[in-house]
C-alpha cells in the first residue's frame, strides 16, 4: 500500500542526505515506519541489501529506534 492508504495525515516534511524525517499521529507510527521501511528497502534490488533504520520520538531529543 501507499502511505496516503496507510496514513492519510502523514506528511514528509524534510530530506537530509540520507534521512527522510515524517511527521504522523501517535497511533499511526508503528505502521508508517513498516510502510517507510519496506519502501526504502525494496526500491531496488542490488547485490547488497539495502538496511534502512527507524527512529521515532516526539521531538530530536526523544528519538529511539524502532523494529518495523
Amino acid at each position: 500500500k501507499k502511505l496516503p492508504a496507510i496514513s492519510k495525515n502523514t506528511k514528509m516534511i524534510l530530506q537530509v542526505h540520507d534521512e527522510l524525517i515524517f511527521e504522523a499521529p501517535q497511533d499511526d507510527v508503528q505502521k508508517v515506519a513498516v510502510c517507510i521501511k519496506n519502501a526504502m528497502e525494496k526500491v531496488y534490488e542490488l547485490r547488497a541489501p539495502i538496511v534502512a533504520k527507524v527512529e521515532a520520538g516526539k521531538n530530536w531529543g526523544e528519538m529511539e529506534e524502532m523494529k518495523a
